[in-house]
């Protein structure tokens, strides 16, 4: 018959051992994940901040991996924390929608109304003549931040539905017109002050 303290040790090691390493796993790799969102948006401040908890959790869990190699299941907490974590980390920063982004729109018709639309968002918006492959078009130009772009797509679908347009992520944006911003929190003037 086995003892309560085989019993108690073998629970600790294929149940509660990988889970602890599965969540510890799961939680850097999220760190490590808005780490770099942080550093391509220019919000230096909080890397580093980030990048050492990052470390000491992964220095901690790979150090209870090394001591239960024959233990299997430690691995796969150990990819399944690195896989939730990567996802978990990309839907924080969908939420959190930092930065700027340009937004390039090309259209072939009339588009008044979009430009007026756009700029009584507060937005800054630059017009220009070009030539596409079928003949003349606009290029309207204008920089949002990303929170903003749900609004400002269905404007574009609302006003010239058939037009291209793009985003690309701007690092950092000065000397424009943006609406004001209405976040006040300790967070969001840390990441501000960052840049």
């Amino acid at each position: 018959m086995l003892s309560p303290h085989f019993l108690s040790s073998d629970l600790f090691n294929w149940l509660v051992l990988p889970l602890m390493i599965f969540f510890s796993r799961m939680t850097d790799v999220t760190l490590g994940t808005l780490r770099h969102i942080f550093i391509s948006k220019g919000l230096r401040k909080i890397v580093p901040l980030l990048g050492f908890f990052e470390v000491l959790i992964w220095l901690v869990v790979i150090s209870q991996i090394m001591k239960n190699l024959n233990n299997f299941m430690c691995y796969f907490a150990w990819a399944g924390g690195f896989a939730t974590g990567t996802v978990i980390g990309m839907k924080i920063d969908e939420k959190l929608a930092l930065g700027v982004q340009v937004l390039r729109v090309i259209t072939s018709q009339a588009c008044d109304e979009l430009v007026s639309n756009l700029q009584n968002l507060n937005l800054g918006v630059t017009v220009i003549d070009g030539h596409g492959s079928k003949g003349p078009v606009k290029i309207i130009f204008t920089v949002i931040k990303r929170k903003d772009l749900g609004p400002v797509v269905k404007i574009i679908q609302d006003f010239n539905p058939n037009s291209f347009y793009s985003l690309e992520d701007v690092k950092v944006a000065r000397q424009g017109v943006f609406p004001g911003s209405e976040s006040s929190g300790y967070f969001s003037r840390m990441l501000t002050n960052s840049k």
